[in-house]
C-alpha cells in the first residue's frame, strides 16, 4: 500500500511540470523564431523599407493621442466606478469591458455605423463630419479597443485605497478635489501606470477595427500592424522588422507593468 500511495504523490507534480513545459515551449517558440530568424542583415534591410517609418510615426502619434484621451476621461470614470458598486455601477463596468470580448472586425463595423459618413452620429447631429477612413478613425478605433484595459486597472487601484484614510482627510476639512489630488491619485498611481501601459500596448497592436474603420493608407491610416500585413504580401524582411519592433515595445511595456505592480501595497 505504501508504494502505490508514494507513486501517486509524485505523479501530479511531474505531470504538472510536463504540461507546463509544453505550454511554455508553445508560447516561447514563435517569439524565439522571430528573434533568431530575423538576423541583423534582414533587420537592417527591413528598416530600409518605405513602409517602416511612416507606420512607426503614425502609430506613435495615434496611440499617444488615444492614450491621452483614455487617461484624461478614464480616470474620472474609474474613480466614480470605484465608489459606486450598485446595479448601475456594475452595468457601466460591463459596458466598459465589452470591447475586450467584441471581435475587432465587429468593433470596426460598429465604429463605421456610429461615426461613418451616414452613421448614427450624423443622424443625431446633422452636419457632423465623417471620421471614417482617416487618421481620426485610427485614434477612435484605438481608443475604443484600449479603454477597458486602463479603466479596469484604475478601478482596482482606487478600490484598494483604505477608505479610512479618505474619511480622515475629509474630517480635517479637505475638499474632495484636494483629497483626490493629494491622496487618492498618488496612492493609485502604480495601478494607473500599469493600466496606461497595457492600454497603450493594446492600442499599438490594434489591427482589425482599424482596418475596417480607417482603411490601410500609407502615412494616413497604416499603423505598424497594418504595415506588417501589407509587407507580408511582398517583403518578408520588412514584416519581420516591424514585428520585432512590436515585440520589443511589448516587452518594455510588460516590464513597466510588472514594476508598477510590484509597488502596489
Amino acid at each position: 500500500m505504501t508504494e502505490p500511495r508514494s507513486l501517486r504523490r509524485h505523479v501530479w507534480p511531474w505531470a504538472s511540470i510536463g504540461a507546463s513545459s509544453v505550454l511554455l515551449v508553445f508560447l516561447a517558440l514563435p517569439l524565439a523564431a522571430l528573434v533568431i530568424l530575423t538576423g541583423a542583415g534582414a533587420l537592417l534591410a527591413g528598416f530600409r523599407s518605405a513602409l517602416v517609418w511612416p507606420a512607426l510615426r503614425l502609430s506613435l502619434f495615434t496611440t499617444g493621442v488615444s492614450l491621452a484621451v483614455i487617461v484624461v476621461l478614464g480616470t474620472p470614470l474609474a474613480w466614480q466606478l470605484a465608489r459606486h458598486r450598485g446595479r448601475t455601477g456594475r452595468a457601466i463596468e460591463t459596458l466598459v469591458q465589452l470591447p475586450i470580448v467584441v471581435p475587432p472586425a465587429v468593433a470596426g463595423v460598429a465604429l463605421l455605423l456610429a461615426f461613418g459618413r451616414h452613421g448614427l452620429l450624423q443622424r443625431l447631429v446633422p452636419g457632423t463630419p465623417s471620421f471614417a477612413f482617416g487618421t481620426p478613425a485610427v485614434i477612435l478605433a484605438e481608443t475604443f479597443v484600449a479603454t477597458p484595459f486602463f479603466v479596469q486597472s484604475a478601478v482596482s487601484a482606487f478600490r484598494r485605497i483604505d477608505p479610512q484614510v479618505l474619511i480622515s482627510a475629509r474630517s480635517l476639512g479637505a475638499t474632495p478635489l484636494l483629497v483626490f489630488v493629494a491622496i487618492e491619485f498618488p496612492l493609485a498611481a502604480p495601478g494607473l501606470l500599469a493600466g496606461a501601459a497595457m492600454s497603450w500596448a493594446r492600442a499599438l497592436g490594434e489591427f482589425g477595427a482599424t482596418l475596417m474603420f480607417a482603411g490601410n493608407s500609407v502615412g494616413t491610416t497604416q499603423t505598424l500592424p497594418l504595415a506588417i500585413y501589407t509587407a507580408l504580401e511582398s517583403d518578408l524582411y520588412t514584416a519581420q522588422a516591424l514585428a520585432l519592433i512590436l515585440v520589443i515595445v511589448a516587452f518594455g511595456l510588460l516590464l513597466v507593468v510588472r514594476s508598477a505592480a510590484a509597488r502596489v501595497p
